[in-house]
């Protein structure tokens, strides 16, 4: 029988060599496969020319017929998502199909291009969400004891619709780990049925409280998922159960017992169970983006304000969206660690607004409201049979090393000329924004920024001629950022920036004028 060390012709020694080993001999049978155009008549030939001829096969002969029979000509059917635009413009029929990340192994859902429809919400979360919700809270709380030497007791997290349609209930998963709550499915239809306490036996830790933070499009695409939150609360702040074991019963019994003085009992008890809040009923987002582009903050105090008066309305099963700012503060101004998941590699958190918003947003409130800077974990669930928690500086990290400051996608992104300067300002733009939220930009990253997008010849002839507006505006957040003490920047890249500041400007008259 052939070994993994013979197939590698070296030496195979750790889980990580393995891992490496398997990658490359699955993508050497699919270019073998590409060689044969996908024959399904070649795959005994591929399977010999990789592995040996007497090599255990196992189902690789399936999974790769499946590959040359369906999933090649459904990839190939990519021209549908403009034919299909097209015929929805026009009126016509557009076909159904489900939605989904093929990036996660979800193949079911090709050909792309069609009319998706979300997953059964009576289906959330699902088995397989259930074991990656297991494993990003054993990730996080794991590391949290590594690193404080204690479990956390007041746990946040940002939870939006999209991203729960995509991994069927990932996030809600988590909560009810960190709860020690189970979920119960019908046996048939697998759909939920309720959920269930966990003895602290099987749990093996505190049960941890969570504060969660919806979306507005969550609130309005799994109301009934907000009924099983209450639902598993309930049941974790109810149990009989040791305060100290069960840290939703101790917060609830502390708060519960504040607020009877002055309150009704049945409202002090309501509102000391209050752990899910969102937006208002019709509206939506969390309101620090337009901080942030109107330079209209000075303190973190200015992102709590913004950050609570937009989110601080608490849905339970028996309410929707009732006013609890007050209970919001007082819930973000007890959080030791703020959580929020990604589930693909197709974008991340320096391309898009609402990372800085939600996740940033909560991290700068807490900061605010508690005085100090809380902890930032940011879980990774592209490869769900290998989710990992990182901390969010190091999240931050990796993404501007691998894409901000990638010269192949600096490359890449000059060739879509107007757009690929829209794309460079948003960047900075969305850093600067997260720093200004989180705290997680270091001086040589801004630096970094400056000289590869601002100062380097190459880029910032690109940008004169493509997209002026966008130049002018990445010198202005970087010179914004230095006069705000978020960046000590070195006196020549200061004085550089403000030169091409002014030239810039002469820039943009220029254009205004030919447009007369």
């Amino acid at each position: 029988m052939t070994t993994l060390a013979q197939l590698a012709a070296r030496p195979v020694q750790t889980n990580g060599d393995a891992l490496e080993l398997l990658d490359e001999l699955a993508l050497h049978l699919y270019q073998s496969l590409a060689d044969h155009d996908y024959d399904p008549a070649a795959i005994p030939e591929v399977l010999a020319l990789t592995l040996g001829p007497r090599a255990s096969y196992g189902t690789l002969p399936q999974t790769l017929e499946y590959a040359c029979r369906v999933l090649k000509p459904n990839l190939e059917r990519t021209d549908e998502e403009i034919s299909n635009l097209l015929a929805g413009l026009a009126g016509r029929y557009v076909p159904a199909g489900p939605s989904g990340a093929p990036s996660r192994g979800q193949a079911h859902i090709l050909p792309t291009g069609r009319n998706f429809y979300a997953v059964d919400p009576r289906a959330v979360p699902s088995a397989a969400a259930w074991q990656v919700g297991q494993n990003l809270a054993r990730e996080v709380l794991s590391r949290h004891l590594s690193e404080t030497g204690a479990y956390p007791e007041h746990v946040a997290i940002s939870v939006w619709g999209t991203s729960n349609m995509r991994t069927q209930g990932d996030d809600l998963a988590e909560i009810f780990a960190l709860l020690g709550v189970q979920p119960l499915w019908h046996p048939q239809s697998r759909r939920l049925e309720g959920v269930e306490l966990l003895p602290l036996e099987t749990v093996g830790r505190p049960r941890i409280d969570v504060t969660v933070r919806i979306s507005g499009f969550f609130r309005d695409a799994f109301p009934h998922l907000i009924g099983l939150l209450d639902e598993a609360f309930t049941l974790a702040m109810h149990a009989d159960e040791n305060p100290e074991q069960n840290f939703p019963r101790k917060h609830y019994l502390a708060e519960l017992e504040g607020r009877l003085s002055d309150l009704p009992p049945e409202e002090a008890e309501a509102r000391a169970m209050y752990r899910v809040f969102g937006s208002a009923p019709g509206t939506y987002g969390a309101g620090i983006l337009d901080l942030i582009q109107q330079g209209n903050w000075q303190t973190d105090a200015d992102f709590a304000a913004t950050f609570v008066n937009w989110g601080g309305y608490a849905y339970t099963a028996a309410e929707a969206g009732a006013d609890a700012r007050d209970d919001f503060r007082a819930r973000l101004s007890q959080t030791q660690l703020v959580l929020h998941n990604q589930d693909n590699r197709e974008h991340d958190i320096f391309d898009s607004d609402d990372y800085l918003q939600f996740f940033g947003g909560m991290m700068a409130s807490v900061r605010s409201l508690s005085g100090t800077q809380p902890k930032g974990y940011f879980g990774d669930s592209a490869n769900p049979q290998r989710a990992r928690v990182r901390d969010l500086k190091e999240e931050a990290l990796r993404v501007y090393r691998s894409r901000v400051v990638n010269p192949k996608w600096l490359e890449g992104i000059r060739r879509h000329g107007y757009k690929g300067g829209l794309e460079q300002t948003a960047t900075v733009d969305y850093l600067f924004g997260f720093d200004a939220t989180a705290e997680i930009a270091h001086d040589f990253m801004y630096e970094g920024i400056a000289q590869n997008y601002a100062l380097d010849a190459e880029n910032q002839e690109f940008l004169k001629q493509s997209n002026p507006w966008a130049l002018n505006a990445i010198a202005t957040r970087l010179l914004e950022a230095e006069q705000r003490s978020m960046w000590e920047a070195q006196p020549e890249t200061l004085a550089a920036l403000q030169n091409l500041l002014a030239e810039s400007e002469g820039l943009l008259e220029e254009r205004g004028e030919r447009g007369r």
